[in-house]
């Protein structure tokens, strides 16, 4: 019996469109990485691309449990003296670019390196219900239905 390794030609990469309003953010994280990174396929090598497309629609309308919100707080710094910066979650999900609240997320799931920046090219995320890849006729992927916690029910 011989192992199977999946070549560059043998991929095939399908499009799917989640709509991320009021999922939670890290259960949806975890599963648009699996779909980017391929292990929901029988041929998954992890050596290579051979996850599919994933366009997020609505990632302004994604939820967190408990007090994540006001408690979840992102530091960064300006490289000056006394330039710690912060940010509550809230805060970046009313801001200039709530986008990258998931996208950060899904990054912080995919392997580091040159395959996880290769990967991570493959999500499209967007702010609204409006997707510019109409043309590669995604199919849904109804995130809400596979577990009743990936919803968070007001």
């Amino acid at each position: 019996m011989r192992s199977f390794s999946l070549r560059a030609k043998q991929i095939r990469k399908d499009w799917f469109v989640v709509d991320a309003r009021d999922l939670i953010l890290g259960r949806l994280s975890a599963v648009i990485a699996s779909y980017l990174r391929g292990k929901h396929k029988p041929e998954f090598s992890p050596h290579m691309d051979c996850g599919d497309y994933v366009v997020v629609v609505n990632a302004d309308k994604v939820q967190v449990t408990g007090n994540k919100q006001e408690d979840h707080i992102f530091y960064w710094h300006t490289g000056y003296p006394g330039g710690i910066k912060q940010r509550t979650l809230k805060e970046r999900l009313s801001g200039k670019f709530p986008e990258r609240v998931l996208q950060k997320a899904v990054e912080r799931m995919l392997p580091k390196g040159p395959l996880g920046r290769r990967i991570l090219k493959n999500l499209k995320v967007y702010v609204g219900e409006n997707h510019p890849h109409a043309g590669q006729q995604p199919k849904v992927l109804d995130i809400a239905s596979m577990n009743a916690k990936n919803v968070k029910r007001s």
